[in-house]
């Protein structure tokens, strides 16, 4: 019995040393990957520092390219401005000998009525010397009056109608055709000098005789011609007759629609051209984007109110919290300004070629975030980056708006504005026939934005901003005929 007790103690014995060897080794492994296990952590810390200062890099690098690409825009605008130009002074080159040979005529005119003054001038001195030698007295130079003839006197190199004394249908032939030169018709002027006798042809003919004996095809050039005699037998001076057509390539970069400069420059839509724009005179110049069309329509309702200054639209940041009526005089390129604001600048390049301005985003009510969300590419998924761009949106368009926004979108029969939808030109049919005849030339229903603007307060924003936004909104539409049949005033 006690030699198995022995032999069972001396059994625990073997297995206690076994087992204090595998602690050992065990204590040994632990420590090991103790050792370990800091080596990675420091690693990890490294790593982190590094993540964080990439980070730090990457960021920064994409507010360097935002920059650049800001000035890469601001560049191109500036190119196709000189390309334009360019193109201008090489049209203008063409005719140079025509040009010059009038100056020379010009010139000899300007010549003899200098000498002629010349002698006036002489024949003056002798009435004035017998005049003191009749009356006895040294008039005061102050009061003195010269009459109608001046040192400067001669034909105006200029003709624009506003400076022009003579009634534009005594004008000669060739001051018909200079003008059209100076209008940026001059493309015409070989037929036009074949067919026209004097101003008063021009302003008896119609557009079939504009086609026929001028080769006026583009029905564009036919409205250009069209307005300007218009303006000249009526001598009503607009403010938009002052913005030629290369203006209007640079209002296009503005509003956000520079893909359609070649078209308008090629059409020479100038101001004046601008506020008579009808539906179909988009579509002929390619516009067929219903976005686009209402971007057009507002912007052209931010001339009307601004009276056609060229410089309404702001292309740079000047205040801190702008106001709605600030707001709407935005380009472009500002709405860009504000996203990068807000922390969305990678979004704000996609809204090149959009059409969105301030104008846009303030006075279209069927523009909301949802809207802006689709143009900047913005995934429906990002729910809280969507959320952010609608909180910002409707600070930037303030209360009234967003109520109002909110009304049209809940009313009944709303059509959302989406980023896809085109016009198309209006088809008529039998029953309308008999009404062209009774149409009137000047009739206003089918411009892009009527000219009777309604009233506004001093602050330049319109008691009902969106009341007349016709044609593109069956919503606006009955909106419109409803205030109508009320008696209310409604404009654009």
């Amino acid at each position: 019995f006690t030699a198995s007790y022995q032999e069972r103690l001396s059994r625990l014995e073997g297995d206690k040393e076994s087992l204090i060897l595998q602690v050992g080794l065990l204590t040994d492994q632990v420590e090991a990957q103790g050792v370990k296990i800091s080596g990675l952590l420091s690693s990890l810390e490294e790593y982190q520092h590094k993540l964080k200062y990439t980070e730090e890099m990457l960021q920064q690098e994409l507010l360097n390219r935002t920059s650049l690409e800001s000035q890469k825009l601001n560049l191109m605008g500036e190119v196709s401005y000189l390309k334009l130009k360019l193109a201008d002074m090489e049209q203008n080159h063409v005719h140079g000998t025509e040009r010059q040979h009038k100056a020379e005529v010009l010139l000899k005119e300007l010549r003899f009525l200098k000498d002629r003054v010349e002698v006036l001038e002489d024949q003056k001195s002798q009435y004035e010397k017998k005049l003191k030698a009749t009356k006895g007295v040294d008039p005061d130079a102050g009061q003195f009056q010269r009459g109608g003839l001046r040192a400067t006197a001669g034909p105006r190199l200029t003709r624009t109608p506003e400076d022009m004394n003579t009634p534009f249908g005594q004008w000669s032939k060739e001051q018909v055709c200079g003008w059209l030169e100076d209008y940026g018709l001059a493309q015409y002027v070989n037929l036009t000098r074949q067919w026209v006798d004097n101003g008063q042809t021009l302003l008896s003919a119609s557009p079939q005789d504009y086609e026929k004996e001028m080769g006026i095809k583009h029905p564009l050039h036919r409205k250009k011609l069209q307005l300007a005699l218009k303006a000249l037998s009526t001598k009503v001076v607009e403010k938009s007759s002052e913005l030629d057509h290369i203006w209007v390539t640079r209002w296009l970069d503005d509003i956000g629609l520079p893909q359609y400069k070649d078209q308008f420059h090629e059409a020479r839509v100038d101001g004046r051209m601008i506020q008579y724009l009808t539906v179909n005179d988009l579509l002929t110049l390619k516009v067929t984007s219903q976005l686009h069309h209402l971007s057009i329509k507002c912007a052209i309702h931010v001339l009307h109110a601004n009276k056609f200054n060229p410089h309404c639209l702001r292309r740079r940041p000047a205040e801190e919290s702008p106001s709605p009526s600030e707001v709407v005089q935005w380009s472009n390129h500002r709405v860009m300004e504000w996203l990068r604001a807000v922390d969305l600048a990678e979004y704000a390049p996609n809204l090149r070629g959009s059409g969105v301005h301030g104008g846009l985003v303030i006075l279209e009510p069927r523009f909301s975030a949802e809207t802006l969300a689709l143009l900047l590419n913005i995934p429906p998924q990002k729910t809280l980056l969507r959320r952010h761009l609608a909180s910002a949106f409707s600070s930037l368009v303030g209360a009234q708006a967003t109520q109002e926004k909110r009304e049209y979108a809940n009313a009944t029969g709303h059509v959302p504005l989406t980023t896809t939808a085109k016009v198309r030109p209006k088809k008529l049919g039998f029953t309308q026939f008999s009404h062209l005849r009774k149409k009137k030339p000047d009739d206003t229903a089918d411009y892009i934005c009527p000219i009777d603007s309604g009233v506004v307060p001093a602050n330049g924003v319109f008691y009902r901003p969106y009341s007349g936004m016709r044609h593109l909104s069956p919503l606006l539409d009955r909106q419109s005929e409803r205030q109508e049949k009320a008696g209310v005033l409604s404009g654009c």
